[in-house]
């Protein structure tokens, strides 16, 4: 939800931690930032994974519809960050063309290893609550 907060922060103007957030091929190069549209879009959907996320966490007695979108809502973003932490092969990612430059090295530093930290919490938050509904349901049932 950090995160979400700081798109949000960066979409109404603000410019905390914003230096080094959108690559370029090299540093002398101005980025071209997106507006504040495209960031709150990318606001509320990280505001999005981290209710599919909390919700998954909590013990919760939701509609079957609501428990899907939970479920599957974990693979897509076990998908989404690890396809992000591969990258793009040229600006983003495990396998950059441009390493050398301030995003680059950030990329290298700390997104690309939370983009990867992200994704295998998924993974265990993912097969810990499938292996917690199996045992309930395996309960219910004997």
């Amino acid at each position: 939800m950090f995160i979400s907060g700081l798109h949000i922060y960066w979409a109404f103007g603000g410019s905390w931690g914003s230096s080094a957030v959108f690559p370029t091929k090299d540093d002398t190069i101005e980025p071209k930032m997106p507006g504040p549209v495209p960031t709150l879009i990318v606001a509320l959907g990280l505001f999005g994974f981290a209710l599919i996320i909390l919700l998954n966490i909590i013990d919760h007695n939701l509609p079957l519809w609501v428990d899907n979108i939970c479920k599957y809502g974990i693979l897509a973003i076990i998908g989404i960050f690890l396809l992000r932490a591969i990258g793009d092969f040229r600006y983003v990612g495990l396998f950059k063309k441009y390493r050398k430059t301030k995003f680059g090295i950030n990329d290298s530093k700390y997104y690309t290893p939370l983009c990867l930290f992200i994704a295998f919490l998924g993974i265990i938050l993912f097969y810990s609550s499938t292996v917690v509904k199996l045992y309930e349901f395996i309960k219910e049932a004997f």
